[in-house]
C-alpha cells in the first residue's frame, strides 16, 4: 500500500502512516487504505494485538489542508466541495469508529507531532505510548473550525473529563507529553525514539493473556462508555465540520496557518 505499511507478525499487526515527508498527514487515500486494513481485522482471528504507528518525525499531523501529494493518484470526486468534504470527514470517522469497534487492542505508539484528526486516531487506541518528543496540537479554534472532529469532541472528555477537555479544545492547546500523562491521555511516556518499542513490548505482554477475555473485555468496555453512541455523535460533528468548511474563517485560518501568522477571524 502506498501510504500505509502493514507488517504481520506472530499474533500482532503493525500499522504504519507512511508519509513522512508530509508528517503522516491524511488524505482520502490514506483513509481508504487504513479502513481497508481495519475491515480485515474485525474477522481476523490470527492477530492478537494491533499497534499504530507513524514513520519518520511524528505520529501524524492531521488532514493535510495542502492537499494530496503531487502524483499521488488522487483525483477529485465528481460531486461538489461539500460532498467531498463531507465524504473525507466520515471516512476519517470510520476509521476512528474501526480501531474501537476492532476486536483486538490496539496501542498507539506515538512522536513527534499529534495533530487534529491524529489526535482523534490516538485516543481510539486502547493505549498510547509517547516518547519525549510528542506534542498534542488541536488547532480548531485557530483554523475557523469545530473541535467536532471525527470523534474528538467525544473521546477527549472520556479520556481526560469535561472541564478540560473544553479547555483544550477551546484554547487550542498544545501538549507535551508530560502534561498529556498527567491528564490520563498516555499509558507511558518512554525515551526518546522507543514508543515502537515499548508498544510491542507491551503488545508480547497482551498476547501472554486470554484471547477470549481481551476480545471481550474491550467489547464491554465500549459498551459502558454510556452517552451518545459514537457513531451518532460522529454523524453530528462531520456534518457541523463540514459546514465551517465553506465559511471565510476558515479560509483566513488556513492561510494564516500557512502564512505562520496570527488569523483575523470576522465572523463570517
Amino acid at each position: 500500500m502506498a501510504d500505509i505499511d502493514v507488517d504481520r507478525r506472530d499474533g500482532v499487526v503493525v500499522i504504519t502512516l507512511a508519509r513522512p515527508a508530509r508528517l503522516n498527514a491524511v488524505t482520502p487515500g490514506l483513509l481508504e487504505e487504513l479502513n481497508a486494513v481495519l475491515d480485515g481485522l474485525m474477522t481476523d482471528t490470527a492477530t492478537r494485538i494491533v499497534v499504530l504507528t507513524g514513520q519518520g518525525r511524528g505520529f501524524c499531523a492531521g488532514m493535510d489542508i495542502r492537499g494530496g501529494e503531487p502524483g499521488s493518484g488522487e483525483t477529485p470526486e465528481p460531486d461538489g466541495r461539500m460532498q467531498r468534504i463531507y465524504h473525507g470527514m466520515t471516512r476519517g470517522g470510520e476509521a476512528v469508529a474501526r480501531l474501537r469497534e476492532i476486536p483486538q487492542p490496539v496501542i498507539a505508539a506515538l512522536h513527534g507531532p499529534v495533530v487534529g484528526m491524529g489526535i482523534s486516531l490516538a485516543l481510539a487506541c486502547d493505549f498510547r505510548i509517547a516518547d519525549p518528543s510528542t506534542n498534542f496540537v488541536s488547532p480548531f479554534m485557530d483554523l475557523g473550525l469545530s473541535a467536532g472532529d471525527v470523534g474528538l469532541s467525544w473521546l477527549l472528555p472520556r479520556v481526560v473529563g469535561p472541564a478540560k477537555a473544553a479547555e483544550i479544545l477551546y484554547r487550542a492547546q498544545t501538549l507535551t507529553a508530560p502534561r498529556a500523562y498527567e491528564l490520563g491521555m498516555l499509558t507511558e511516556v518512554v525515551g526518546e525514539h522507543g514508543d515502537v518499542d515499548a508498544a510491542l513490548k507491551l503488545a508480547e505482554e497482551l498476547l501472554a493473556k486470554s484471547p477470549y477475555g481481551l476480545r471481550h473485555t474491550k467489547e464491554l468496555l465500549n459498551l459502558s462508555l454510556g452517552g451518545p453512541a459514537l457513531r451518532e455523535h460522529l454523524a453530528v460533528e462531520n456534518r457541523t465540520q463540514a459546514m465551517a468548511f465553506f465559511t471565510e474563517d476558515f479560509a483566513e485560518g488556513v492561510t494564516a496557518t500557512l502564512e505562520k501568522r496570527p488569523p483575523r477571524f470576522r465572523n463570517r
